[in-house]
């Protein structure tokens, strides 16, 4: 399984209480599950049954935002999550 770093911007970096977690993951879905399960305190801030809450975003490898959850993810690949009115 592959090792992804997430990283936390803004309220959700409060929330966690943390800057960033490794997890092991084979696809966003898979790694929001994994979330959910390392910090609870996350699931009612961005996620909302099982998906990416409509107000969030996730950034892969500072290449790419999507919200596709079925999305591959690769060995070392980094992660961000932030609101997606982060921008302004």
């Amino acid at each position: 399984m592959p090792s992804i770093s997430v990283e936390f911007f803004g309220v959700a970096r409060s929330r966690a209480g943390v800057a960033d977690v490794t997890l092991d993951a084979g696809c966003l879905r898979e790694l929001l599950v994994r979330l959910q399960e390392q910090l609870p305190s996350l699931t009612e801030l961005c996620i909302d049954n099982g998906e990416l809450s409509p107000d969030w975003l996730l950034n892969i490898n500072a290449a790419a935002f999507t919200r596709d959850l079925s999305t591959s993810l690769n060995d070392g690949d980094s992660v961000l999550l932030m609101p997606a009115d982060a921008g302004g």
